[in-house]
């Protein structure tokens, strides 16, 4: 396989997870009594650009399929991020009625929907049906269509061009990085900004995150590949930001290379620099990730199997794509983990991929009262603590497997 962005012949692995199906591909009954198509789930590194990236088996539409049960809008804490979000970038880049905003990955409309509240024009790029009908019921306009220079051509000959895209937890998901990144710089006006958001590689190796791996994720970005990408397909970096959100993310502001006029930050350079010190451009740094994950793996399978000798219950919140590769990873089937409670209507009667452990409404928990209940989700581990504190009143304990195993009374 060769790199996705620069074609250099890849060679170097960082974690190797065996085989899964896709992490989003939730099963009905009906689907139960068919088989599951699994592929193998290998994470490479470019030695040359330094993309980390997954191995091709899975296609595009094989993954973002017509019933993609990820609704961004069930997360409280995602949603008080996103409309902070908006009022920063109203703030900052004096966006107004005249203005125009296009969010590429919509999904259900988590975001639009507060620039919508500020009467600012919004269209929202979304290829899932699913939740492409959940923002239309906001009030959002959506093109029901999969993002890159082909579309962005077709919006800007609209007269749909940009003064800011956004783009959240997508340009990891792309397969074609070089057409995706390359819209932005059509799509934007002369002195348009793209936003960018994305989980930090930094931080998915420093904190052994090897659950955020799954085949929707095409990519784990760094600032300095993501860089060279955006350089390459027009775009230039001028500002990034840290955030805490999805185990610790990049917001990366980005404007044309030919018309933009905004400075570079001195955050960039401070952030490339720490990057650099810490060994993203050697080998050396993507050695150990598979031993540190395999632990995860093995001390999780632990602790479920002595439950199971002791007599008591497991059961599990938030039916994450994350908590597919851990379970599909360990092996973990319905004898460990009885249920997967979860809010999302879309995938409450459904089962989980792989490990076909069914997924039900949180009254289930109240009912059963399980002994353990362990938080798939662990980026959101304070807020669904917070929503489940109940479970304290049967002594019932919070369990989390990333990046190490923790017992929480």
């Amino acid at each position: 396989m060769n790199c996705r962005h620069c074609k250099f012949p890849l060679s170097l692995s960082l974690v190797d997870l065996g085989s899964a199906p896709p992490s989003n591909a939730y099963l009905t009954e009906q689907s139960l009594r068919s088989p599951e198509k699994w592929f193998p789930l290998r994470v490479l590194v470019c030695e040359r650009c330094w993309l980390v990236q997954t191995e091709d088996f899975a296609q595009a539409g094989e993954l973002f399929g017509a019933d993609y049960a990820y609704f961004s809008g069930f997360s409280s804490s995602w949603l008080k991020h996103s409309e902070c979000f908006v009022g920063e970038m109203v703030a900052r880049f004096g966006l107004n009625g005249g203005s125009h905003v296009v969010e590429v990955a919509a999904n259900d409309g988590y975001l639009l929907q507060y620039v919508l509240a500020r009467a600012i024009p919004c269209l929202g790029v979304e290829p899932t049906a699913s939740t492409a009908a959940a923002a239309r019921s906001k009030g959002i306009p959506i093109v029901e269509d999969f993002f890159g220079t082909e579309l962005a051509r077709k919006l800007a000959d609209q007269g749909k061009s940009a003064d800011l895209t956004v783009a959240n937890n997508v340009l990891a998901h792309v397969p074609d990085i070089n057409d995706f990144v390359a819209g932005f710089a059509l799509l934007l006006k002369p002195q348009g900004v793209a936003s960018f958001e994305f989980p930090h590689l930094l931080r998915l190796v420093a904190e052994n995150q090897f659950d955020t791996i799954y085949h929707e994720h095409f990519s784990y970005l760094s600032l300095i590949a993501v860089g060279r990408i955006f350089s390459a397909n027009g775009l230039t970096v001028f500002d990034v930001e840290q955030h805490p959100t999805h185990g610790g993310s990049l917001r990366v502001f980005a404007q044309r290379s030919d018309t933009g006029r905004q400075p570079r930050g001195a955050r960039v350079d401070e952030l490339l620099a720490c990057e650099s010190q810490a060994g993203i451009t050697t080998t050396r740094y993507y050695a150990g990730f598979q031993a540190k994950t395999d632990k995860v793996k093995n001390d999780f399978l632990a602790f479920l199997l002595q439950a199971r000798q002791q007599g008591r219950s497991v059961a599990a919140y938030g039916a994450a794509a994350k908590g597919n590769t851990l379970m599909n990873h360990a092996g973990i089937r319905p004898d460990l983990i009885a249920f997967v409670a979860d809010r999302n209507p879309a995938k409450q009667g459904k089962y989980m991929p792989g490990s076909r452990i069914p997924i039900t409404d949180e009254f289930k928990l109240k009912n059963i009262k399980p002994d353990y209940v362990v938080v798939l989700p662990w980026n959101l581990k304070m807020e669904v603590m917070r929503q489940l504190e109940y479970i304290r009143a049967w002594g019932g304990q919070f369990v989390t497997a990333v990046p190490r195993l923790e017992i929480t009374t």
